[in-house]
């Protein structure tokens, strides 16, 4: 199994905002305490850290700290667009429930 996974449409996405904003094309996904279920997923551009895992798809690097690969992984990262907007989803095969919004889960 793959510790972690980019899809091609999140993959794009990224591209997208990071030629926009004259970064490059590296998503940091992190774990953070909070949320309504427990934990909170963040995700931000960033550099490659030490000690990162990182994947990439189609030129777009995913990277996530060690304590937060713990969390996610066998995830698989998505851009999703629908009637209620847009935004990155996490498939968390760990989360042993989430919210509504999809942002947080606990274990």
């Amino acid at each position: 199994m793959t510790d972690i996974q980019l899809t091609a449409n999140a993959a794009k996405r990224v591209a997208t905002i990071a030629a926009k904003q004259s970064k490059p094309a590296v998503l940091r996904l992190a774990v953070e305490g909070g949320g309504c279920a427990g934990f909170n997923y963040k995700f931000a551009l960033g550099e490659p850290e030490t000690g990162d895992t990182a994947t990439i798809t189609d030129g777009v690097q995913l990277v996530v700290d060690p304590i937060s690969l713990d969390l996610v992984r066998g995830s698989a990262v998505d851009f999703v667009e629908d009637m209620g907007g847009s935004a990155f989803k996490v498939t968390n095969p760990n989360a042993a429930s989430g919210c509504g919004c999809g942002s947080s889960f606990s274990i």
